[in-house]
C-alpha cells in the first residue's frame, strides 16, 4: 500500500468525516438473507445495524410492519417505504426483486397511507380516505381480490370501495380488516378458523372478504394476527381470540373472550405464543418453547389469577394454563410497548430500554449471538442516554427485529 503525503491524508480524513453518517436512530438485526434488515446487504446480523431510511424520515416513522422476510415503514405524514423479499411482489414496486434498503413506494405518492400490515408474503395499505390496497402473494385469497393471483403493484380491493377501512392485521396467509363502522372482516387461509366461521369444514380459503361474527356490542380498537392466529381488542381492554388454538385445546372459528379479569392495553401475537400487557404486568400465553414458567405459580393459581374461561385441565401443547408465564419484572421499570415475531419477543420500558428473549437462531435478539433466551435481556443500541424516556419503539418480523427512535 502506498502512503499518502501528510496534506493529502488530512484532506482524505476531512472528506471521510464529512461523509460519516449521522447518529443512528433506526436499527435492525436478525435474519437478513432476503434484504429484510434494510441495511444494504443480504446477511444475518447478530447486533443492531443502522436501518437505511432516508434522513428526512427521522422522527417521522410512526410504524414498522415486519413480515416473513420483508418490511414496511410508515411515516406520520403517510409516506410508505418497503424493503426485503419481493419474490411475490409484496414490496409494491412493480417487480419481484429483493431490495436490501428501504425504498419509497411511488404508487402512493398521491395518497396518504394511515395503516399498513404484512403477512408472510403479502402487504396491505389503508389510506386516510378508507381505501384498501393490497399486493404480494394471493395464492390463498389473502389479497381479498376475489381470485388467487399475486400482484406486484398495490391493487385496490373492490369489496371495500364503498366502505371505510381503518385497521389492518395480517397473519401468515390471512388478512383481517376493521372498518369505521366497527365491523371486522377476514379473508385468506381459513383452515384453522382464522377468518371466521367456515361454510364447510373443507373450506381452505376465502378470496372475498367476509364478515366475522361473534363480537358483542363493543367498540373494537385494534386487530392482531400472526401465523394462523387472530385477535381483537375492545375499548374496555377485553381480548377476543380465534383461529389456531392459543387458549384451550381446539381451534376456534369464532371470536371468544379470553381473559375477562384482565384489562389489556396491548397484544402481540407470535406463531405459537402471545404477549398481553395488563396494568403494567406482562404475560405470555400459549405453547412457547422458549419461555420458562414461573416456578412460584401453580397451574391452578395461574388459572384462577387470569380467570381463564376456556382453559383445559390437560397438558395439550396449546393449553394456556400449562404454558402461561408471567414475564419477570425488569427491575422497577414499567413495560410500555411489546412486539412478537414467530418465536421471539421484545419489549420497551418507560425509560426507553429495549429487551428481547425467545428464539435467537438468526441473531434476532440483537445480543451478539444466536442463542435462545428464556428471560428478557437488554439490547445495546449505543448511546441510550441521548434518547428521551419512552422514545423508542420495537417491531418484529418472523426472524428479525427493528427499533426506531421517535425523537
Amino acid at each position: 500500500m502506498t502512503s499518502l503525503p501528510q496534506g493529502a491524508m488530512e484532506k482524505a480524513a476531512a472528506a471521510a468525516a464529512e461523509e460519516e453518517p449521522e447518529e443512528a436512530w433506526a436499527w435492525t438485526w436478525g435474519a437478513g438473507t432476503d434484504g429484510q434488515l434494510g441495511n444494504g446487504g443480504f446477511q444475518d446480523h447478530h447486533l443492531p445495524q443502522p436501518l437505511l431510511l432516508p434522513p428526512r424520515c427521522r422522527g417521522r416513522v410512526s410504524f414498522v410492519a415486519g413480515g416473513g422476510a420483508h418490511a414496511i415503514a410508515l411515516t406520520s405524514d403517510g409516506e410508505v417505504f418497503t424493503w426485503g423479499r419481493g419474490t411475490h411482489g409484496q414490496l409494491g414496486h412493480g417487480n419481484i426483486e429483493n431490495i436490501p434498503h428501504p425504498k419509497s413506494v411511488k404508487f402512493f405518492e398521491n395518497y396518504t397511507v394511515t395503516c399498513v400490515s404484512t403477512g408472510w408474503n403479502h402487504s396491505g395499505f389503508a389510506t386516510d380516505s378508507g381505501q384498501l390496497f393490497m399486493c404480494g402473494d394471493g395464492s390463498f385469497g389473502q389479497l381479498g381480490t376475489g381470485d388467487n393471483q399475486s400482484r406486484n403493484l398495490p391493487f385496490e380491493v373492490p369489496y371495500f370501495t364503498t366502505k371505510h377501512v381503518e385497521k389492518l392485521a395480517f397473519g401468515m396467509r390471512h388478512s383481517l380488516v376493521l372498518l369505521k363502522d366497527n365491523s371486522v372482516y377476514g379473508f385468506g387461509s381459513a383452515r384453522r378458523g382464522q377468518v371466521g366461521k367456515s361454510a364447510s369444514k373443507n373450506q381452505k380459503f376465502y378470496s372475498i372478504p367476509r364478515l366475522i361474527d361473534g363480537f358483542p356490542n363493543c367498540k373494537i380498537v385494534n386487530l392482531y394476527a400472526n401465523g394462523d392466529h387472530s385477535a381483537a381488542l375492545d375499548e374496555s381492554g377485553q381480548l377476543y381470540i380465534w383461529g389456531r388454538a392459543l387458549v384451550g385445546e381446539h381451534d376456534d372459528d369464532q371470536p371468544r373472550v379470553a381473559f375477562p379479569s384482565l384489562s389489556i392495553s396491548q397484544v402481540a401475537l407470535g406463531w405459537h405464543h402471545a404477549l398481553v400487557l395488563s396494568r403494567g404486568e406482562l404475560y405470555i400465553i400459549g405453547a412457547y418453547r422458549h419461555q420458562k414458567r414461573d416456578p412460584t405459580l401453580s397451574e391452578n393459581a395461574v388459572a384462577q389469577q387470569l380467570n381463564l374461561t376456556t382453559a383445559s385441565s390437560t397438558h395439550h401443547e396449546s393449553s394456556s394454563v400449562s404454558n402461561l408465564a408471567k414475564v419477570p419484572s425488569i427491575h422497577v421499570q414499567q413495560v410500555t410497548q411489546i412486539a412478537a415475531g414467530t418465536e421471539h419477543s421484545a419489549l420497551v420500558t418507560d425509560s426507553g430500554a429495549l429487551f428481547t428473549w425467545g428464539w435467537g437462531e438468526h441473531g434476532q435478539l440483537g445480543l451478539g449471538d444466536t442463542c435462545d433466551q428464556v428471560v428478557p435481556r437488554r439490547v445495546n443500541l449505543g448511546d441510550e442516554g441521548s434518547r428521551s424516556s419512552a422514545s423508542l419503539c420495537v417491531y418484529c418480523g418472523s426472524g428479525f427485529t427493528a427499533a426506531v427512535s421517535l425523537a
